[in-house]
């Protein structure tokens, strides 16, 4: 009878604890706490926890213990036959300074950043609540480790490590970005993110070649979007939020809305954001030549140069933007997971502004130079499965199609033509990745990967006069470009304190592009582009304790040529025309990097890696002939020919730092600083600066937080970059940097100083406020087009349901 009884008491026990909710909450304010990490011995790649800070206790049955991790708390191990007693209930404590968090573009699965031998940067919704950007290039320069250019306010190119462009890696919900229309030149895709539909981004720095294939060289920035939350109870789950903000330097008015609705089962997802900006006025303080005195208008059928009575104001710099997310989950049990995304972002015709500020023999050079709507949309189905099999403990299917819409539409000035060319990019992409423990710390992950880029490319010219339209010259053949790949990425742990991890990929590379000859005599019609690539890491981390990691890294990385780098025509620069050029082949980057982190004195944490990064074979822009002519025709100016070609090396090496600390209680200073110097060899063997290295830049913050109050008083800074230090293909672009005592570009050095503030009220509501740039300097990013914003005023208001 005793037997009985005690059979009878474990059995309700077991079932007690497989229906209930674990919660994860703040241990001062007892606020739950979202996202927070659950792992075991078994979910080595974990589990989230929703807005509510809850999971079902059922995914855990049979382990011994789990392991709690979560950006700014300190780790908890907790027993599972202590959680009746807690109430499932798991109190963390708040801890600014950590080694240890969880992070995911690594391995494209959950890990501890200790078990990651490459440098990995995390910013959260939190920190992006804070600092309140317009955009994702604008999320990105928050972190101070990643440097922001800009050619118009309708942009934002990211430069890492002396790399950008093409040379990054762009991944949204694990799905690569990058198509073969990337180019060379700085892009804006990233706009097309919603920052209001991002829960965290990942910046891992060097080469991620191994699981994210051609373009990871300088990086890899991975966008984790939104995850629909079930609801864990028999009630059906509804959150949301809805935001509203106001900028004073670009008369910004933003509004977004998104809902959660969530069952047993079934979750769905919905988000909104709508985007205004009005024409961008630059600060009173700086360079004289950042003014604009005149823009361009058009007066009975007449382009006019007016001269602008406010020279503060860039005009035309003013855009609108939307972005929509429909995300379906359906979750049938603890071991399947299917998810359906639909991701559509469009902007309205912009201005590219440093091409408006050009001029040519005292007049304007253009009467027009617009980027026509940039369209971007994405359905997306992942399927994640929990086997713990011999193949695999965890699996994860990626199936996405991708449209790309992008046009170009430039005229002269007084010019009768406008060149109208538009591009469409269709991308199918496949990715099926595992992961499989083998020991306590003995992971391998490994998959394939299958990506199939179709290109469109139309030309058409139109008078502006009758309205008439016609055929005219593309930017692109049409093309197909494709890669399949496969992977493997082994982890070995030697003891407590020693971890080893190396991997290899093997990637082919197909390019098919047929050319028109009607507008361009090339000597060629079509061009087939075939071949294949190796790519490896070997690292390792080392913890002696808590409060010291060490880390090595070497690895490679490649970019095969797209179909921007083999089949574009366009001008680069005043004077100089890129044609095609079938014969190019992969780049190939090299890279070592040594890291160490501390956390020391109790209150201080320090983080430093320094780096080397050489580039073979670098695709560079070199003079070029065209059935035996240097000179071409181009749009109606005579222009030198060039094409891009393996025709150069270069290098790459740097330091990055960080410091955080507690002066006080809730009172805390960071700051980030990175030097990189880049060299790249030029035609003649001479070498160059590299256009892509960042002056030494950084952000230093002083941070307060009290309850429901969060303030920051901070500083972002960069350094001059001379005329002697200035890449040779910089130095001709005079009309976006200022002039030395030498009447010689180069761009100033500068510092702003701002100031944010949120504070949450009712606890549904939270009110925030800024002041960018307080002092109005005027200034100009290194290599953007447009100048930064003058003083600026934020006010936004958050409302949660």
């Amino acid at each position: 009878m005793k037997r009985f009884l005690l059979l009878f008491v474990l059995l309700y026990i077991c079932m007690y604890a497989h229906g209930q909710v674990i919660t994860i909450v703040d241990d001062q304010s007892g606020k739950p706490v979202e996202l927070a990490v659950l792992t075991s011995e078994k979910h080595t790649s974990g589990e989230f926890t929703n807005h509510l800070g809850q999971i079902k206790s059922a995914l855990f049955e049979g382990e011994d213990w789990i392991i709690v991790r979560s950006l700014g708390y300190q780790s908890v191990r907790v027993e599972m036959d202590d959680l009746p007693g807690m109430n499932f209930i798991i109190r963390m404590k708040k801890e600014d300074l950590s080694l240890d968090q969880v992070i995911i573009s690594a391995s494209r699965f959950n890990q501890s950043s200790r078990d990651v031998p490459s440098k990995v940067s995390t910013i959260s919704s939190k920190e992006v609540a804070l600092f309140n950007p317009q955009t994702l290039a604008d999320v990105l320069g928050s972190s101070g480790e990643v440097f922001v250019q800009k050619s118009q306010q309708g942009g934002g190119s990211p430069m890492i490590r002396g790399f950008a462009t093409n040379r990054l890696l762009y991944a949204v919900d694990g799905v690569r970005m990058n198509t073969a229309i990337f180019r060379s030149g700085n892009i804006q895709n990233v706009i097309n993110l919603d920052p209001f539909a991002t829960e965290r981004v990942e910046i891992l720095f060097g080469p991620g070649a191994v699981i994210y294939g051609s373009d990871a060289i300088g990086g890899v920035m991975s966008f984790q979007t939104l995850t629909p939350d079930l609801s864990l109870g028999e009630v059906p789950a509804v959150s949301g939020k809805a935001f509203m903000r106001y900028s004073s330097a670009n008369k910004e008015t933003t509004g977004h809305f998104d809902i959660n609705i969530g069952l047993k089962k079934w979750a769905f997802l919905s988000s909104f954001s709508s985007f205004d900006y009005g024409d961008l006025r630059m600060g009173s303080y700086g360079p004289d030549e950042y003014l604009l005195p005149f823009y361009v208008a058009r007066i009975d059928q007449t382009d006019v140069a007016v001269s602008n009575t406010d020279q503060q104001l860039q005009q035309p710099t003013g855009y609108s933007q939307i972005n929509f997310m429909q995300k379906i989950r359906f979750s049938p049990n603890e071991d399947w997971d299917f998810q359906y995304a639909l991701h559509y972002s469009a902007t309205t015709e912009y201005a590219r502004y440093d091409r408006m500020i050009r001029t040519q023999n005292g007049a304007p050079r253009y009467g027009e130079w617009n980027y026509g709507p940039q369209r971007w949309m994405m359905n997306q189905l992942t399927v994640q499965h929990h086997g713990y099999n011999k193949v695999y403990d965890e699996m994860v299917f990626r199936a996405a199609y991708q449209n790309f819409e992008e046009s170009r539409m430039d005229r002269n000035f007084n010019a009768t033509y406008r060149n109208i060319r538009e591009e469409y990019v269709d991308a199918l992409s496949l990715n099926l990745d595992f992961s499989r423990t083998f020991s306590p710390g003995d992971r391998l992950f490994y998959g394939v990967e299958a990506i199939w880029d179709d290109v469109t490319s139309i030309g058409q010219q139109e008078d502006v006069i009758t309205g008439i339209v016609t055929e005219g010259p593309s930017r692109y053949p049409q093309a197909t470009w494709s890669s399949i790949g496969a992977y493997a990425n082994y982890q070995k742990r030697f003891s407590k304190k020693m971890l080893l991890q190396t991997g290899l990929r093997y990637t082919r590379f197909y390019q098919e592009a047929l050319f028109d000859t009607t507008f361009y005599a090339f000597p060629f019609t079509e061009s087939t582009i075939r071949n294949g690539g190796l790519t490896g890491s070997i690292g390792t981390t080392y913890t002696p304790s808590d409060a010291w990691t060490f880390r090595v890294n070497i690895s490679s990385g490649l970019r095969s040529p797209n179909v921007d780098d083999a089949g574009k025509v366009f001008d680069s620069e005043p004077g100089y025309v890129i044609v095609p050029n079938p014969d190019l082949k992969a780049e190939y980057a090299y890279n070592a990097e040594a890291g160490v982190a501390t956390i020391f004195g109790k209150r201080w944490k320090m983080d430093l890696t320094a780096y080397y990064t050489r580039l073979n074979d670098a695709l560079v822009r070199r003079d070029y002939t065209l059935n035996g002519m240097d000179t071409l025709l181009y749009d109606g100016v005579p222009s030198r020919v060039q094409a891009l070609q393996n025709a150069a090396k270069a290098t790459i090496y740097g330091i990055q730092f960080g410091l955080e600390g507690e002066i006080a209680e809730g009172l805390s200073i960071s700051a980030d600083v990175n030097y990189q110097k880049g060299e790249e060899e030029l035609d003649d063997g001479t070498i160059s600066p590299s256009r892509h290295a960042a002056p030494f830049f950084g952000m230093a913050r002083l941070s307060y937080r009290s309850g429901a109050l969060q303030l920051m008083l901070y500083s972002a800074f960069s350094a001059q970059r001379s005329y002697a230090d200035m890449p040779e293909e910089e130095k001709v672009k005079t009309e976006i940097y200022a002039m030395d005592e030498n009447g010689n570009p180069y761009s100033p050095g500068w510092a702003t100083i701002n100031f944010k503030v949120n504070y949450d009220f009712e606890s549904n509501f939270t009110i925030g406020a800024g002041l960018e740039n307080i002092t109005d300097l005027r200034y100009r990013p290194y290599s953007s087009g447009i100048v930064a914003p003058g003083r600026n005023f934020i006010l936004s208001l958050q409302a949660r349901f």
